[in-house]
């Protein structure tokens, strides 16, 4: 069992903290009805690491709203979005009360009996983008709180190097990186970035009915593009002295120390980008690539993050007071401030602030050749190392059908 840092956020009843909140025009979120009896108060929080300053904040805010009713003690525990379901899963019944995790999880979580449907939903519905709330919903059914709408990538570019016209092409983007010696960088041992290059071209991968296992079709041998004109593609550009397949890490660190003037990445590297970059940081969806002799514009995979409420609680109705609370207008707002992160919420999604952001209008942009992640556990190794091949000028020297058949082999397994 991981062992987590644990941070307690305690406040004792202050008489009169609900008028001065009220008196502040804090914006609340709807709530239960009534008043909940209950005097003391325990909730463990799950939360990404990089959160805690932020959910510090919001604890504090939540416990001065409800200090009149009840002495709250918060427990916050790290823990990654990415792999929130397989920790709570693990000890169901002693996990989190209130945990932040990744929307395609959901269906799992649901399954499993860790997420009850949502009770009078339709505020909710109302109050976020409606790809959050299809991507926090089962069957139509809403199962978590919608969090952040932001969860996908995007083109960062350094002005200094690129024109408007420039980055519209991949090819174009390798051709001024490989002449002023520097890089282009995206990650190529992630399949969530691989997608990119299979998405909008007729090969198809996804999540079959029974929710666990996959399709793909993404070795197909016939049809307008085939795998192997995928994988020729992808190959010349692995092969590219101006190109260069990063982690999320080794590109912020390129970026920092001049050696990668654009890549693939997203918002959660928006503030540091532009620390190092200044008034040359640029944004903009992806570029086309040429496959089979024509361009096809790049896909990306897009997502959000959710909060979810523990249906085994032994709070449950402060469990989903807290969950409001995180996930309120005010708070995504101050979300996006401290962290960079994009709304769910409509009113804190168009504030000026956001619309401003030049990471979230190239999401925006990016998103109408995205689609949600529906994938099950099958599809990321035997993805990424097909990737690895092509980034490494296909060492093997196996034919490109034999690797995608390989890929679309391990995909599908059962």
């Amino acid at each position: 069992m991981v062992s987590m840092n644990r941070n307690c956020f305690f406040l004792l009843p202050v008489m009169g903290a609900f008028f001065l909140t009220a008196a502040c025009g804090r914006q609340e979120p709807p709530v239960s009805q009534g008043r909940i009896e209950s005097s003391s108060v325990e909730l463990t929080v799950w939360g990404a690491a990089e959160d805690e300053a932020l959910l510090s904040e919001i604890f504090s805010s939540f416990q001065s709203r409800y200090a009149g009713e009840a002495d709250i003690r918060i427990t916050y525990q790290p823990q990654s979005e990415s792999s929130c379901k397989d920790a709570l899963l693990g000890n169901l019944e002693h996990g989190a009360d209130v945990f932040a995790f990744a929307d395609d999880q959901v269906a799992a979580l649901a399954a499993a009996g860790a997420l009850d449907p949502i009770e009078n939903g339709e505020g909710i519905r109302q109050a976020n983008l409606s790809t959050a709330v299809e991507a926090a919903s089962v069957e139509g059914t809403l199962y978590a709180y919608p969090l952040t709408a932001d969860n996908g990538y995007f083109l960062y570019y350094n002005q200094a190097y690129f024109s408007e016209e420039d980055i519209q092409s991949l090819e174009r983007i390798l051709e001024v990186a490989e002449e002023a010696g520097k890089e282009f960088s995206m990650d190529w041992s992630s399949a969530w970035y691989v997608y990119a290059f299979f998405g909008n071209t007729g090969l198809e991968v996804g999540l079959n009915e029974d929710g666990l296992t996959n399709y793909c079709t993404w070795n197909r041998t016939d049809g307008s593009i085939r795998g192997v004109d995928v994988a020729q593609a992808m190959l010349g550009v692995g092969t590219s002295p101006g190109f260069a397949s990063r982690t999320d890490e080794e590109f912020l660190q390129g970026v920092k120390d001049g050696t990668v003037i654009a890549g693939v990445s997203g918002v959660w590297n928006a503030l540091a980008v532009e620390e190092a970059w200044g008034k040359n940081t640029g944004a903009a969806k992806l570029p086309t690539y040429i496959c089979r002799g024509k361009p096809v514009q790049m896909a990306s995979f897009s997502g959000c993050k959710l909060i979810g409420v523990n249906a085994y609680s032994k709070e449950p109705e402060w469990a989903d007071r807290l969950a409001q609370w995180i996930t309120s207008e005010e708070n995504q707002s101050l979300r996006f401030e401290l962290r960079g992160q994009g709304p769910s919420n409509i009113r804190a999604a168009n504030s000026p602030q956001v619309q401003s952001s030049q990471a979230i209008a190239a999401l925006l942009a990016q998103s109408e050749f995205s689609q949600l992640q529906r994938i099950g556990g099958k599809f990321w190794d035997p993805v990424a190392e097909y990737a690895q091949s092509m980034a490494q000028g296909n060492p093997s020297g196996a034919s490109l059908q034999a690797q995608l058949d390989r890929l679309a082999e391990g995909v599908t397994a059962r």
